[in-house]
């Protein structure tokens, strides 16, 4: 049974409610630490370092994926495009051999100019990359819980499939931190809104700011751009339409994922879910490999551009492999968002 199942209530039975029984009782413990440290920030007892040129945070309140790599992507290509020199910032989890995690791989493939420092002491990297390289902003990723590095803007993300973690912390729910925190947000921006009603956006939007009112509102969506191999081939989005796929990722939101490739056009004849950062193994793929090729059905096989960073081949079981490259597109909120990012083109040291 899936961990997700039971904290969300989905697995019903006596089972399931011992299980969230205990994990309820196991969130405490975390709670304290969490509230603890927040205090310590909050009450200035702690200090957050700064750096000398701005940073902007984009994080969120759950585990699993919200969309902060295309968040990422297009916050950098926004100040790339104003010709500012922009770093990202990140702390590497799951990072292989190479140094680098599936973020920072898929992240170099898309924003070739864009440098990806990666290091548990975020203040550090930080440091590099102002003093060394030369970088005029940092976008620090996943940091609305590292609290030790100052920012000058928080962007906070929710996804509107499941913006709430079960409203409980960790382990009985997916909250990393209580939803209060969102006070702390310069913006709250929410994603995936095409996959839920006009009604469920509504109501979301009304609890998040009545939590964080001075919070500026954002609503996004991902749309498919294009697919890309790991040759770097690209076919257009088109090409998915009617065609029988095998689907697999390994990320914090598999089941929206999958919407977005039915969404494509693509006709989905099986699927697998791996964890999230989960890294591939040769029996991993020796895996894949029979169960597509036990299925003549199958004409294609998709995963996410996290995915195929890791994998790094062109096809499995003879069946070609494409990435579903994602982009962030804003249907609210570009003006609140755009002021924002002006105030802190503003604040960059003079050369």
């Amino acid at each position: 049974m899936h961990w997700r199942d039971i904290v969300s209530g989905r697995a019903r039975g006596f089972g399931p409610f011992i299980v969230r029984a205990a994990l309820h009782v196991a969130s405490f413990p975390y709670r304290v630490i969490v509230t603890i440290r927040n205090e310590l920030y909050d009450r200035g007892w702690s200090k957050s370092l700064k750096v000398p040129v701005p940073v902007i945070s984009v994080g969120n309140l759950t585990v699993g994926g919200t969309g902060k790599t295309p968040t990422v992507a297009m916050l950098a290509r926004w100040f790339r495009e104003r010709d500012i020199r922009v770093a990202i910032v990140s702390r590497g989890y799951g990072a292989g051999a190479d140094g680098r995690n599936d973020e920072a791989r898929e992240l170099e493939s898309i924003l070739g100019d864009v440098p990806h420092l990666q290091d548990p002491d975020r203040y550090a990297a930080a440091s590099i990359a102002c003093e060394e390289l030369g970088m005029q902003i940092i976008l620090l990723d996943d940091g609305f819980q590292h609290r030790r590095l100052a920012r000058s803007l928080d962007i906070v993300l929710l996804d509107a499939s499941d913006p709430f973690g079960y409203n409980h912390l960790l382990p009985r729910g997916l909250l990393r931190e209580s939803l209060r925190s969102l006070r702390r947000a310069d913006v709250v921006m929410l994603t995936r809104c095409d996959l839920v009603t006009a009604q469920r956006l509504a109501d979301i939007r009304t609890r998040v700011q009545r939590i964080a009112p001075n919070s500026a509102w954002v609503e996004t969506e991902h749309r498919p751009l294009r697919l890309k191999n790991a040759a770097g081939e690209q076919r257009l989005i088109e090409w998915l339409k009617d065609r029988s796929c095998f689907v697999f990722s390994g990320i914090g939101n598999s089941s929206a994922f999958l919407e977005t490739v039915r969404r494509s056009g693509a006709n989905i004849v099986g699927s697998q879910n791996f964890p999230d950062h989960h890294p591939y193994s040769a029996s991993d793929i020796q895996r894949l490999a029979e169960t597509i090729r036990s299925n003549q059905q199958i004409e294609a096989v998709l995963c996410t551009g996290k995915d195929l960073a890791k994998i790094d081949v062109n096809s499995i079981a003879d069946r070609s492999l494409w990435m579903l490259e994602i982009e962030l597109v804003i249907r609210m909120g570009q003006a609140p968002l755009e002021d924002r990012l002006n105030d802190i083109v503003k604040m960059i040291p003079k050369d």
